[in-house]
């Protein structure tokens, strides 16, 4: 089997990052209640295609098929957790449906299962879901911040549920093996950084140009600086 290696500069150090194959199999996890805007994740990586054609998309779902997304739209899952195929990257997305897929034994185990081999990403309230399959533990997180009253803001609850974690706010955050992103659009944000991630920063600016999202990807990056750990061979984080 081929082995790609990249190499990333996160601006404290170079480390590598290693895909089996000639393809980066990027998963969309989604589940009922998903807010819409968090499917601009599958989006940006559509328009991404253009500049790298290699990159695969799929969506998983606890179940395979129909999916309802928060008010009113209906999406096709194209796996189910329990056949899901092997990715590189899972992102996991958020919405209100958050609170029932973080008590969802099977959607928990999924994360549980693929985190090592698999880059996992969070954005908006998916952070919820990684946390509480404990792959953020000891470890820098960020999540959704805005909210309308009454509702309580997702940043806060993942401070007071999650004590192990060490929660941030930023437009992403990155651990090495787990990201998490910022709630709602800026989830064109976190997928674009991927794209640089595992890339190549040409390929993510290219993105964000076709995209004509330049302009509001610098401004977010300023009002709402990303948080980078390098990561060492025995994957423990470093603060830097």
């Amino acid at each position: 089997m081929k082995h790609l290696d990249i190499m990333f500069h996160c601006g404290v150090g170079f480390y590598p990052l290693v895909f089996k194959g000639s393809n980066m199999k990027f998963g969309i996890f989604i589940y009922d209640g998903v807010e819409p805007i968090d499917l601009a994740t599958f989006g940006v990586l559509s328009m991404a295609r253009r500049i790298r054609p290699e990159i695969e998309i799929c969506t998983v779902a606890p179940l395979a098929g129909a999916v309802a997304l928060s008010n009113g739209l209906t999406v096709l899952a194209d796996f189910g957790v329990a056949d899901a195929r092997t990715l590189d990257v899972l992102i996991v997305t958020g919405g209100p449906g958050w609170v029932q897929q973080a008590r969802d034994p099977a959607t928990l185990a999924f994360i549980q299962r693929l985190a090592g081999d698999t880059l996992l990403a969070s954005v908006c309230t998916g952070g919820m879901i990684l946390a509480a399959s404990g792959v953020l533990d000891d470890k820098l997180a960020t999540t959704k911040r805005e909210v309308v009253a009454p509702e309580f803001p997702p940043i806060d609850t993942m401070r007071k549920s999650y004590s192990k974690i060490d929660v941030r706010e930023g437009v992403f955050i990155d651990n090495g093996q787990v990201i998490t992103g910022g709630g709602v659009s800026l989830c064109i944000d976190t997928t674009l950084y991927l794209l640089e991630k595992l890339f190549d920063a040409e390929t993510a600016s290219e993105t964000a140009r076709i995209m004509e999202y330049t302009t509001a990807r610098q401004a977010n990056l300023r009002e709402f600086p990303p948080i980078l750990l390098e990561v060492t061979n025995d994957r423990r984080d470093q603060r830097q």
